[in-house]
């Protein structure tokens, strides 16, 4: 790794710190607390995290996942995203399935889970009540994506969770001056954007919620449908470096 690299990387691990430390949405941060305090009666073994969330991941990733927001008893209890409950059973055996991660299974910061050329991160880092945030608490997680942007520099490919993820990343890297219409950008399942600017390409997915996996709405064949046009994607990439090199 050159020196430039790990500069990158403890820039990166010192902004995780100043999310874990952030206490702009007073709403939220009184919510983990309570929900923290309080616990779900199976959990109260548990000391919850209870705490903004740093992202996790590859810091080399040619993929960058976001999501909505951590579940009260699932990221706000374990510290890590989509770990803990039943979103991230779905998403991490997909990932693992994919070659993104070293276990299909997520169950505590210490359980030896990796992710391999994959990070993730969310729109919001708090978990919020009724899974609902509002306005401008997306707003004020959003510089924090910003700078993840400008530190995670080998991301080819965005993959969004669900349409507050979608619109979460392209209003944080929207330019108006190279953008085409914003209606060009529709969220759907499977959808994929080829975006301005030297960007990343944008996939779009469904959020695996369980009010989504257990009516079917996104199914296993559906996620992995996903991650495989992302590496068809990233093949294509690969191929046509290739043939520039001389």
């Amino acid at each position: 790794m050159s020196a430039r690299s790990k500069d990158y990387h403890r820039e990166l691990e010192r902004l995780q710190d100043q999310i874990v430390a952030c206490r702009k949405c007073t709403r939220l941060i009184r919510y983990c607390r309570q929900v923290a305090r309080e616990k779900r009666r199976m959990f109260r073994q548990w000391e919850y995290w209870g705490r903004p969330l740093p992202s996790f991941g590859d810091p080399e990733a040619e993929l960058l996942i976001v999501g909505l927001a951590p579940a009260a008893h699932g990221g706000n209890r374990t510290g890590r995203m989509f770990t803990g409950d039943r979103s991230g059973d779905f998403l991490y055996r997909a990932l693992y399935e994919a070659g993104f991660a070293s276990q299909p299974v997520s169950r505590s910061r210490d359980d030896g889970l990796r992710l391999k050329n994959c990070y993730i991160t969310a729109s919001l880092r708090c978990a919020p009540p009724k899974n609902r945030p509002r306005p401008e608490e997306l707003a004020n997680c959003q510089p924090y994506l910003l700078r993840e942007l400008a530190l995670l520099r080998r991301v080819r490919a965005v993959l969004a969770l669900g349409k507050t993820a979608f619109d979460t990343y392209l209003r944080t890297v929207w330019r108006p001056e190279v953008f085409p219409p914003r209606s060009q950008f529709k969220f759907s399942h499977g959808g994929s954007f080829a975006l301005p600017d030297g960007l990343p390409r944008l996939f779009a997915s469904y959020h695996p919620s369980q009010q989504n996996t257990q009516t079917g709405k996104l199914t296993p064949g559906m996620m992995r449908s996903v991650l495989e046009d992302i590496r068809r994607y990233f093949a294509q990439c690969a191929g046509a470096r290739s043939k520039a090199e001389p």
